[in-house]
């Protein structure tokens, strides 16, 4: 039966003039969009396994070179007497150290594809220094695991005080891990968070990737941010903004006192030094506070005579517009 042909450049992204460089960033970001740790959709492992083959194949300049030879031809090759599709296979000849010459079959690695193994023997994972120790051992290539990414959400109040969250996550055996996160002080919006070793698991006992957690904030009923810094609106009464007034507002660090200066427009900023956020390199920033006068409803008579006499000794706002 025909082997499908792979297509690894194409599975990868990159073109087949690709530099080393620019396969191993295109092979990071699909191994980290498809992994089974993050990725649950059901085409996700078979994408993945793809995309480790077409690595093991493009990163390795031996097993590329073969790759780019046969490519073009691989029709013929599986018609040809002793090929693909008559039952017979090509088996890569690995020159690695003195002495270490020969055929290897790749026992135990079905992740692979027919193709792979046709082409390759059925080996794979393997650097033809790793496969022989003297003239009898080998061994398989240690291998560590790809680095994962998630989204970690976090709420204003945590990014302030710093501290610790436990979170779940599940392993490409669908086993379930609980892992303790710290949260720094002062963590911004997008900034990542590693934990070393919780990532992808390594391949015959290589060590495992790490995972990274990017930080989400969930929005402030109150407060926005703005680098270190805070920003609030404080809504103030016209008679506060008019006569001055002492007004008590919230700040993550608790309740504080402000004082509204008497005749205060609509739109002033007011700056409370130190109220921000924290500082990685210490200190906090600010909190600035813009006042939103809210004008009374519900008039009376007497209300509207006073308003009145006000107006009519207050100089035209639109003076500047004529």
């Amino acid at each position: 039966m025909p082997v499908e042909y792979k297509d690894y450049y194409k599975i990868l992204g990159v073109s087949k003039n690709a530099t080393t460089e620019e396969i191993k960033r295109a092979y990071r970001k699909l191994a980290r969009q498809y992994h089974p740790d993050i990725n649950r959709r059901p085409e996700a492992e078979r994408r993945f396994k793809e995309i480790n083959e077409a690595n093991e194949v493009l990163s390795d300049p031996e097993k590329r070179r073969r790759y780019d030879e046969v490519g073009p031809d691989w029709a013929r090759y599986q018609n040809a007497p002793g090929g693909a599709g008559n039952g017979g296979g090509f088996h890569w000849i690995y020159r690695g150290q003195p002495g270490a010459g020969g055929t290897f079959n790749g026992e135990g690695l079905g992740d692979f594809s027919d193709f792979f193994q046709t082409l390759f023997g059925g080996g794979g994972g393997f650097a033809a220094e790793d496969l022989f120790r003297g003239r009898t051992g080998r061994r398989s290539r240690v291998a560590p695991g790809v680095d994962l990414e998630s989204e970690l959400e976090i709420t204003l109040a945590e990014a302030f005080k710093g501290g610790q969250r436990t979170i779940e996550v599940s392993d490409e055996h669908g086993r379930t891990r609980t892992l303790t996160v710290k949260i720094p002080a002062g963590v911004r919006d997008g900034q990542r968070i590693r934990l070393a070793g919780q990532g992808g698991a390594g391949q015959n006992g290589g060590p495992r990737g790490d995972l990274y957690l990017k930080v989400r904030m969930r929005p402030h009923p109150v407060f926005t941010r703005d680098g270190d810094d805070l920003r609030m609106e404080l809504p103030v009464a016209m008679h506060e903004a008019l006569l001055g007034a002492e007004v008590t507002l919230p700040t993550l660090k608790g309740r504080v006192s402000l004082r509204i200066p008497p005749e205060t427009q609509n739109g002033r900023t007011i700056r409370l030094a130190g109220q921000g956020m924290p500082r990685g390199i210490g200190g906090s920033g600010d909190l600035y506070v813009t006042v939103r006068v809210v004008l009374p409803t519900k008039l009376t008579d007497e209300d509207r005579e006073c308003i009145r006499k006000i107006g009519e000794r207050q100089e035209d706002p639109r003076r500047h517009l004529l």
